[in-house]
């Protein structure tokens, strides 16, 4: 026969790491997860005793007790926008620092393909939905997604919802970036990029539109192209502006990624943004700095956006009960390389 190999190494358990932290092991179990009624010292010493006895958290089974997930599902219309990318950033260090993990989903502006995400993210029983509805999305059927599990919008215009939710300052930040315009000379200023159902873009237009009659210039409807969020949206809409009869001086972005396929746009036509042609964005998203000319752009913090929706979906579940916040974001314009005085004076 051949010798035992020995006695199998006893599985550690809670109660070993509450035993040793010398805490209950309700105690033990509110540390790991992240309780805010566990002082720092106790949580540090459960910490502790995790290291050192090889510990390994159960996940699983604490959603058996608990009947949580532990997964918050983030849906938004793009994956490729970078202004997604520091958003869905700034939710999931908030989330993980709370034991959450964030599931991903996109749904391309589609109602359809919306649907087919949320059915799926509650099918896997997430215990929240952090939502940027399509353009199209009706208030009755983000009330009735309430019913199914707690919901933080990425978008402050639902106002008719009694729902937690966290948006840009679209208004102010879109009139500070048209009076910069103005104030450098230009009257022959463009709006381009979104699509016209979306509740963001319409509320720019809007600021854009007003900020011009305080300024008594004309809204030409001809300077206003609606298109995707994208580069290619920017590129295609600079050669649609060059080609109407009085061409515009400036543009002032939906997007940083439509700002950068305006750039690029120009380049092709053999115009250099900052010299020849004035461009704003609205984002700041971290290639803007890097982007040549640097890109003058409005700064609301996309990452912080995300870590504010992280934050509202927290408190949610801690308390369903708590009273519905509505977080806006700041936002102010960064004055970078791609505006300047227009290269000949236009016409009022």
């Amino acid at each position: 026969m051949t010798k035992s190999r020995g006695k199998r190494r006893q599985k550690v358990t809670l109660q070993h790491v509450a035993d040793a932290a010398k805490v209950s092991k309700a105690t033990a179990s509110l540390a790991l997860n992240n309780n805010p009624r566990i002082s720092e010292p106790t949580r540090q010493r459960v910490l502790d005793a995790v290291e050192a006895l090889g510990y390994v958290y159960n996940q699983r089974a604490a959603s058996l007790r608990t009947q949580r997930s532990y997964t918050i599902g983030l849906v938004f219309k793009d994956v490729s926008n970078p202004f997604n990318a520091e958003l869905t950033s700034g939710a999931e260090s908030q989330l993980a620092d709370h034991n959450y993990s964030l599931v991903l989903a996109t749904t391309n502006d589609n109602l359809e393909k919306q649907a087919r995400m949320v059915k799926t993210m509650l099918e896997r029983d997430v215990d929240g939905l952090i939502l940027a509805p399509t353009a199209t999305t009706a208030a009755a059927s983000l009330q009735s997604l309430m019913d199914f599990c707690p919901l933080v919008l990425l978008t402050p215009y639902y106002e008719s919802l009694a729902v937690d939710c966290v948006g840009m300052d679209d208004a102010n930040g879109t009139a500070r970036a048209v009076e910069h315009l103005i104030r450098q000379g230009h009257r022959r200023i463009a709006f381009v990029g979104g699509f016209a159902t979306d509740l963001t873009r319409q509320r720019r237009l809007q600021s854009y539109r007003g900020t011009l009659q305080r300024h008594n210039i004309e809204f030409d409807p001809a300077l206003r192209i609606a298109g995707p969020v994208s580069r290619r949206g920017g590129y295609d809409a600079v050669h649609q502006l060059l080609s109407v009869p009085r061409p515009p001086s400036a543009a002032y972005c939906y997007s940083d990624v439509i700002a950068f396929g305006v750039m690029l746009g120009l380049r092709a036509a053999g115009m250099e943004a900052g010299r020849d042609f004035a461009v704003i964005g609205f984002d700041d998203v971290p290639e803007a700095s890097l982007w040549h000319p640097s890109l003058t752009t409005v700064s609301n913090d996309p990452r912080g956006l995300g870590e504010q929706a992280a934050q509202l979906m927290l408190r949610r579940l801690a308390t369903a009960d708590a009273t519905i916040k509505r977080v806006i974001m700041p936002s102010h314009l960064v004055l970078r390389d791609s505006t300047a005085a227009p290269v000949h004076e236009m016409p009022s």
